[in-house]
């Protein structure tokens, strides 16, 4: 730990110190990002279809993923809520110009039926290998899994075998965080050099409000939720142990990259193996408390630019729903969120010209909102985690 946060100190240092310079080192982070990025996909694999496979029964799987959807569903909702309040209280008054050059960068992408398909499915099995099909291959996973459990003795030898290869990449991730101080610290050199200035333009307001909603989120509702889990030793034991998976998720802007340590970090924080196998992985695909804030506050820039008002109940439910379709669609790579910006702008009806704004913060607000995604999945597992022994209890 004290070798990571070492490592990331220096290389923001470098980043501000020798500026455009810095990014000379890009590619040690690049190298580093692209490892992890390969052995996630397996070990993804191997977490979810053997947690599933070594289930003793498929009603105590069917509660576990009610839980789940449900802690899911109404945190992001919540990080919704709390950055309408917070538009509401620091009203966006600022005009901000769109810009053609990045007006192009969107041009052609559609929501169309067959990329909706896409999300969820593969037409090819090596497809299902790239980490831009992320959530088809989850969902393959969780029918290799329960296929395993329904094969009964005739799949113990598979079950087992999935077993062992959790365990494998598991170990491959070990040693791929060996150099992480390397990598991370390269990585923050580059992102400090590249980004840094631009903290301190046109948007300042806007991140203002945006960094600030997270970071209040980030520290607040965690230590909520954490409380909820477990009471005071539940903050304590979640803090304690979320140092790594934050550093990693500002680093990289990644969450799947951040799968690894959540996994690592919800074990030690007192999460059963099973939860975690199925929740981690699933949350981050899934689950984005970032994403919702970050959704929210692009919605309250356009709106702003166009000035209309963002406060009408009919605009509130459209943006709640919006919010919740974005958190899916963006996916755990950084800038996956064109996708979702075009959405809320075509429910709205606004102009092409409304997408430059949304591209803009979006990318400048990437790493908070990627920190808010990975580390909420370890405190949303601990939630899960005791609600599904509270329903033991009563069964």
């Amino acid at each position: 730990m004290i070798w990571l946060l070492t490592g990331i100190i220096a290389g923001s240092v470098a980043g501000m110190l020798f500026g455009k310079s810095a990014e000379v080192v890009k590619p040690i982070g690049d190298i580093f990002l692209n490892l992890l990025f390969v052995a996630v996909i397996p070990l993804v694999f191997f977490a979810i279809s053997s947690a599933i496979a070594n289930l003793g029964g498929a009603k105590k799987l069917g509660r576990i993923m009610g839980i789940m959807s449900a802690v899911f569903l109404g945190t992001v909702i919540i990080a919704a809520l709390v950055t309408i309040v917070a538009m509401w209280l620091f009203p966006l008054h600022q005009h901000i110009a769109a810009t053609p050059e990045l007006a192009a960068q969107g041009i052609g992408k559609q929501l169309s039926g067959d990329q909706i398909t896409q999300l969820f499915t593969s037409s090819e099995f090596f497809a299902l290998l790239s980490r831009k099909n992320m959530l088809a291959m989850i969902v393959f996973a969780i029918l290799v899994g329960f296929g395993t459990l329904k094969a009964g003795e005739k799949g113990k030898s598979f079950a087992q075998f999935l077993t062992s290869g959790n365990e494998v990449f598991k170990q491959v991730f070990i040693l791929i965080m060996k150099p992480a101080p390397i990598g991370l610290g390269a990585y923050f050199a580059y992102q400090v050099a590249v980004f840094g200035p631009s903290l301190f333009g046109t948007y300042a307001h806007t991140l203002g409000i945006g960094y600030g909603v997270s970071i209040f989120y980030y520290v607040f509702f965690f230590s909520l939720y954490a409380f909820i889990a477990g009471g005071v030793k539940g903050i304590k034991t979640y803090w304690s142990n979320n140092i790594i998976p934050s550093a990693t998720a500002v680093g990289t802007c990644s969450s799947i990259a951040t799968i690894p340590a959540n996994l690592d970090a919800a074990k030690k924080m007192g999460v059963s193996d099973l939860i975690a196998g199925i929740a981690i992985p699933l949350g981050g695909t899934l689950h984005k408390e970032g994403s919702s804030i970050s959704s929210i506050l692009k919605m309250a820039v356009v709106f702003a630019m166009f000035g209309r008002g963002f406060n009408s109940p009919e605009t509130i439910l459209l943006a709640l729903g919006m919010t919740v379709l974005v958190s899916i669609v963006e996916g755990g790579i950084p800038n996956g969120g064109y996708v979702g910006e075009l959405l809320f702008i075509s429910a709205y009806g606004f102009p092409p010209e409304a997408l430059p704004p949304a591209i803009i913060m979006g990318t400048l607000i990437d790493p908070v909102a990627t920190l808010l995604n990975a580390t909420g999945d370890t405190v949303a597992a601990m939630m899960i985690n005791r609600f599904a022994k509270a329903g033991d209890a009563n069964g």
